[in-house]
């Protein structure tokens, strides 16, 4: 008789499972401590292919998870103990999934039934993310059978790659544990072949590549409506694009002589070579109805996501035109329920299809010329009212960080003001920059800690524009094990309160709105950074920014740099700018 080998089931169990993730291509996971995930912790920290980040809170961690997927677009694993430990890391899940990030969460659990006698740590976990999830499984309690273990392997490797290849975005996998937990714990005898099954380091699953066609019909559809009409916009929403996808935008522009306005979240503006077809400042001019009602497409190709422009989003919901929306998977991005045809196709693949059956030549510059004559305009102005305004200005702070910032280095853009302001004012520029943010959901919570996660996967400078409320939400961030490590300069615009209300029409109530909307705290950040040991600048004119920032780009260690600004004061500068724009036209 076969020798029989003493195991703990727990920890047989979350091994098949990680061997199984590491044998796909998974290299990252972020550990929050637990009891009740001891079998999972046990099982990634003993896999060596796999590089383990450790944090106290489970929020900073999926946001830092979050962070580490982005840059390459890659699979990263978040483990979680039970109970409220898996709620924590559903605003990260939330924000993947609008994004179409990989993520792989996996969540230890109580066994079936002690939810419902109210045992302790013990919530509903079953499917609790299944509104921004894309696919879900509970493996169910331990049970070692060589069958049960091959179906573990295969049931992982499915979701994997639903996760990475069919429905990019988060998956859940869900872990009933019982105790005992620890490896010398032993609960089965087994064989050495169930033994190899789940410690096989290869995945004996495969995935089979499906092409993927285009729809002829409509590609035929939107190539005779290209040929008929010569007023269209080629608009180029926030996205990670192909490299090859910049030079073949280019290329259709130039062949239908339509205008590419480009988000500044979109990567485009920064490595494209500065093409002339390439509009930047849309926001401004696109607020005058003087150039609007005399500039109306006949059609519009809209590629990626929502535009973080006000402007744009305005011009496209009173159009009556045709509007096209292309990107991958067939997401619907269009707020202002606008779009005539949506097209699932991969954004490079369009633009070649489209030129090789392109039979117009438009020689006809007038309609493109209207649109770079009025971004070149409105540049001019820019430069006058906001790359010349007096410090403190939040909208110059962009214009200053793109004019020192090095080639190849990252930007994260926080939510509320930073990412308007830098879609408003950045320029198009030959700097090779990669530009990240998290416009899944909008939410100001996890910035700082997905910018660490930024920092630590692509080991490059990246810079973080952040205003001072959504710092505070992610002041757990700071507190990191490998901070000493991550090349990240966090600019802190700190406006005490929420600066981005002024735009809105409560506004004039002002009693309401200063308690209510404003909400100004006065808080210290200098002794709140210090406390987690980080060095802080406070800075007290251009000069000294300059100097500082130049300063900071030499050190690989974590700084916070923070611009006190007047939020009613920066209002009234846009607010110029946007009335100067508006007298131009």
């Amino acid at each position: 008789m076969m020798k029989k080998i003493k195991v703990n089931k727990n920890i047989i169990w979350a091994t098949a499972f990680v061997n199984e993730l590491s044998a796909n291509g998974i290299k990252f996971a972020c550990i929050s401590p637990g009891s009740r995930n001891t079998p999972l912790t046990f099982a990634f920290a003993s896999n060596k292919k796999i590089k383990k980040y450790v944090f106290i809170d489970e929020r900073s961690s999926a946001f830092f998870a979050l962070g580490l997927a982005k840059v390459k677009n890659e699979p990263v694993a978040i483990v979680t103990t039970s109970g409220t430990a898996t709620a924590e890391i559903y605003p990260s899940i939330i924000e993947a999934y609008k994004q179409r990030i990989p993520l792989i969460i996996c969540t230890a659990d109580r066994p079936p039934g002690f939810f419902e006698r109210g045992a302790n740590q013990a919530i509903n976990q079953q499917n609790i993310y299944k509104n921004h999830i894309r696919a879900y499984f509970d493996f169910g309690m331990p049970l070692l059978t060589e069958r049960k273990i091959k179906v573990l392997r295969k049931n992982s490797f499915d979701l994997i790659n639903i996760s990475t290849r069919i429905n990019p975005g988060p998956v859940h996998f869900n872990f009933p544990f019982d105790k005992p937990f620890e490896p010398d714990s032993f609960t089965d005898n087994i064989s050495k072949t169930l033994l190899d099954i789940s410690n096989n380091k290869k995945s004996i699953n495969f995935y089979k590549q499906k092409t993927g066609l285009s729809d002829s019909t409509l590609i035929k559809k939107i190539i005779n409506d290209l040929n008929k009409y010569d007023k269209g916009i080629i608009i180029i929403g926030p996205e990670n694009y192909r490299n090859d996808f910049a030079n073949n935008i280019i290329k259709l522009s130039e062949k239908l002589k339509y205008p590419i306005l480009v988000d500044g979240t979109s990567q485009l503006r920064f490595n494209t070579k500065a093409h002339n077809n390439i509009v930047c400042n849309y926001d401004a001019f696109l607020r005058n109805s003087n150039f609007t009602n005399k500039n109306k497409p006949d059609i519009v190709l809209h590629f990626g996501r929502t535009v973080t422009s006000k402007g744009v989003e305005d011009y496209l919901s009173k159009l009556k035109c045709r509007i096209y929306l292309i990107n991958e998977f067939g997401d619907l991005f269009d707020p202002s329920n606008n779009t005539t045809t949506l097209l699932k196709m991969l954004h490079s693949i369009f633009c070649k299809e489209i030129i090789s059956k392109l039979t117009k030549k438009n020689k006809n510059n007038t309609w493109l010329s209207s649109f770079i004559n009025a971004d070149n305009v409105t540049s001019i102005i820019k430069s006058q009212f906001i790359y010349s305004a007096k410090f403190p200005s939040e909208s110059r702070i962009v214009n200053e960080v793109l004019k020192l910032i090095p080639d190849y280095s990252n930007i994260m853009l926080s939510n509320s003001l930073p990412v308007r302001d830098f879609d408003n004012f950045a320029s198009k520029d030959f700097k090779r920059l990669n530009i990240f943010n998290n416009r899944g959901a909008s939410g100001v919570d996890g910035i700082i800690s997905t910018s660490m996660g930024i920092a630590a996967r692509s080991n490059k400078l990246t810079i973080l524009l952040i205003g001072d409320i959504a710092f505070y939400h992610d002041l757990n961030g700071l507190l990191n094990e490998n901070k000493n490590s991550i090349p990240l300069i966090i600019i802190l615009i700190n406006n005490s309160g929420g600066g981005i209300f002024h735009f809105l029409p409560i506004k004039k109530y002002k009693q309401i709105f200063k308690k209510y909307f404003l909400t100004p705290h006065n808080l210290n950040f200098n002794d709140i950074v210090n406390g987690f040991g980080i060095k802080y600048t406070r800075i007290k004119n251009w000069k000294n920014f300059k100097s500082v920032f130049n300063s900071s780009i030499k050190s690989s260690k974590l700084q916070v740099i923070e611009i006190k600004t007047n939020s009613e004061e920066s209002y009234k500068l846009r607010k110029l700018f946007w009335d100067k724009v508006r007298k131009a036209f």
